[in-house]
This record gives structure tokens, sequence and C-alpha cells, in this order.
């Protein structure tokens, strides 16, 4: 699990082969293009990483379902309780 807030950070030779990859971090970076003036990266380089590890979470759209699938379950959890 990565989630250093830096973008890109992680690269190839910093995995195993067949490793597991789960990022979290998403900075910002500045991007003229883009209409907002920066775009989110991962920690992770998908492009280098992806190559040497079996599963791969990419960032920004990677783990977010999961985090409101969690929310969720607990907000429902928790209103059983109170109920």
């Amino acid at each position: 699990m990565v989630a250093l807030g830096r973008p890109e950070f992680i690269i190839g030779d910093r995995v195993k082969d067949g490793v597991t990859v789960i990022g979290k971090g998403i900075p910002r970076v500045a991007d003229e293009i883009k209409k907002s003036g920066f775009r989110l990266l991962g920690d992770v380089h998908v492009e280098f990483v992806s190559a040497r590890s079996e599963f791969i979470t990419p960032v920004p759209i990677g783990v977010g379902s999961m985090i409101i699938a969690s929310v969720m379950r607990s907000a429902l959890k928790s209103s059983k309780l109170n109920a």
C-alpha cells in the first residue's frame, strides 16, 4: 500500500515481481493545459510498476469506490444499531 503524497515516486525497480500495489496518495501536479491548472497523479508510476506487479490500483480511480462502499456499509450498520 502506498500513500506518500509524492507524484509517481514508486517506480518499477522499487517493487518485487508479482507484487500487489494499492495506491492511495493523490498529489496535485501543476498542468497548464488543464482548466483547473493542475492534474492528479498517484504515488505509483503505473506504466513502469504494472510491468512487474501482479495487480495494481490506478489513481485517482483505483480505491475510491472501495472507500465509498466501506462508508456506506458503516452507515448502514450504524443506522441498524441506532434503530
